[in-house]
């Protein structure tokens, strides 16, 4: 039985933060986070909003999307690093909030690439026959985190939803391939006191490296070619790592999604929300091959080779 995506959805805030916002309250310009990150504006969500309101929204969508009840769902998984509160989880929030009443739910701490290993995650239950449909949600409300007095932090996150079903899809479509990884030894280098550190050299290199040779694995996992690959959506995290991964595989710059420029690294939720936009703007088609890679604090890195469709 093939695992794969049969429904998406997104939410993100209505506010946005400009580069000129941040101008005003910082020694920055718009100029130097554009040409070092690719980042011109991002979301933020408001003091009456959290994290499982907004993982709610695009939990609801996915299932339109999906044309399923949230009766028929088996499984939550909510990745995130900025839950409401330490415990319940955002998944047991959800798992009230929609009515899925059979289904079983747990949070995923793994950072920017929490979505990822979720999805893979996902991809164990549906193939072994153990559960047929499971919610993935990437939801993040970094602003809470954000220490707006650090200039090297403050301009990169965004707040935002992405979320997934994955059920059976027809022989050929699908997860085809997938790798998940973690380095312990890097989590000084990404982590949060109270408020978000970044060693932002050091994470830097470990992700052009990390992203590149994910991608390639996954491809040769699945017996496939760099030539094969009709899209990449890397993690949004900055332009310079996103086009190190997609120079990697060689591909041109339109088969690569961008939106980091609107949202900022929005975390675990970059991954679903780049998918929705790109499905909606009609450049993920039926049939077409997709990579999906990213990394996180952890160090944490995941990627999957797709074939998209039901």
């Amino acid at each position: 039985m093939n695992a794969g995506f049969i429904g998406i959805g997104r939410y993100t805030p209505e506010k946005v933060l400009t580069n000129a916002d941040l101008e005003k309250v910082m020694d920055t310009s718009d100029e130097w986070i554009r040409t070092r990150t690719g980042i011109e504006e991002r979301r933020i969500a408001d003091d009456s909003m959290d994290t499982s309101d907004m993982g709610f929204f695009a939990a609801e969508e996915a299932l339109k999307n999906a044309g399923i009840a949230a009766e028929d769902l088996d499984l939550i998984l909510v990745a995130t690093v900025t839950p409401d509160q330490p415990f319940p989880s955002v998944a047991c929030m959800l798992q009230e909030r929609l009515g899925a009443k059979k289904a079983a739910a747990m949070d995923i701490s793994a950072a920017c690439a929490g979505f990822m290993y979720g999805v893979i995650t996902a991809k164990q239950f549906i193939e072994t026959g153990a559960y047929k449909h499971v919610l993935v949600v990437g939801v993040e409300k970094l602003s809470k985190i954000t220490d707006w007095d650090d200039r090297n932090t403050a301009v990169l996150f965004g707040d935002g939803a992405g979320a997934a079903v994955i059920g059976p899809v027809s022989e050929g479509k699908g997860i085809l391939s997938f790798e998940l990884g973690a380095d312990g030894t890097g989590a000084k280098h990404l982590y949060q006191d109270e408020y978000i550190i970044m060693n932002g050299r050091e994470v830097f290199k470990f992700a052009v490296r990390q992203m590149g040779e994910s991608s390639v694995n996954v491809l040769e996992k699945a017996g496939l070619s760099k030539e094969d690959v009709d899209f990449l959506i890397p993690h949004q995290a900055n332009i310079r790592i996103m086009e190190a991964a997609r120079e990697r595989l060689e591909l041109p710059v339109e088969k690569m999604s961008k939106t980091v420029h609107k949202y900022g690294n929005t975390s675990a939720a970059s991954i679903p929300i780049s998918l929705v936009e790109e499905v909606e703007a009609g450049k993920i088609k039926d049939g077409d091959v997709i990579v999906m890679v990213g990394f996180g604090g952890g160090l944490t890195w995941g990627a999957i080779a797709l074939r998209w469709g039901r």
